[in-house]
């Protein structure tokens, strides 16, 4: 099966001289189709920089990144943008809600973006599956952070994206709701056919993954 994602000599530098910062520095890596992928690595080791560079957020210095079989950057702005909302789901984690849409508001927003109709059936369901039908028309301020988060799964799931890029997803969260999101994160994922890499600094979150990748300076130096 041809992987979802890939990963061909990656190159991002910042700053020159001595304040040279190899943050992604020639890196390869492959993630399979419907598996769940944790990156794992200290802060400033170039996790998250890699990340938005497999998202298209970023543009690399060299390399090249195959999404679904598209060479993300091969693309112009234009179509990267529309490939990005069509094929990628994105969680962060300061949940990146708007304050003035309720919960169902915020969860179709991508999906109306792409002037796509909205799957009814499919989006109520994954609001169920998150428990949060009793909160569909409340506005993100009347949220705990666990519901907040339970919501920008919702958004990442409801548009069908080939892949979801998950960003330390629960660094605002206490230890017990960080692990009620991680496993309903997992489940959806599972259920609904997904594939999910996460950014993580915790080893415990790493281990619930299908596979771990360690970086380090800016290089994928182990694979579990």
């Amino acid at each position: 099966m041809q992987p979802i994602l890939e990963v061909k000599d990656l190159k991002k530098y910042y700053g020159k001289g001595e304040n040279l910062v190899k943050a992604v520095d020639h890196t390869n890596l492959t993630i399979q189709r419907g598996k769940f992928t944790a990156i794992v690595g200290r802060s400033g080791s170039g996790k998250s920089t890699l990340l938005h560079l497999m998202g298209g957020l970023d543009r690399p210095d060299s390399g090249k990144v195959y999404l679904d079989g598209t060479d993300l950057y091969g693309l112009k702005e234009e179509k990267l943008a529309v490939f990005r909302r069509r094929k990628i789901g994105f969680i962060f984690q300061d949940y990146n809600l708007i304050p003035a849409l309720n919960v169902w508001e915020n969860i179709v927003l991508p999906i109306g973006l792409d002037n796509r109709k909205v799957d009814q059936s499919f989006v109520e369901e994954v609001v169920r599956t998150i428990g949060m039908e009793e909160k569909r028309n409340s506005l993100p301020s009347t949220l705990s952070g666990g519901q907040q988060q339970r919501v920008a799964i919702a958004r990442a799931l409801a548009a069908r994206p080939a892949v979801i890029l998950a960003d330390e997803p629960t660094g605002n969260l206490d230890s017990r709701t960080e692990l009620e999101v991680l496993s309903l994160l997992k489940n959806c994922v599972a259920q609904y056919g997904q594939t999910l890499v996460m950014i993580t600094h915790d080893e415990t979150i790493a281990q619930m993954a299908d596979q771990i990748l360690m970086i380090e300076d800016g290089k994928v130096v182990t694979e579990a």
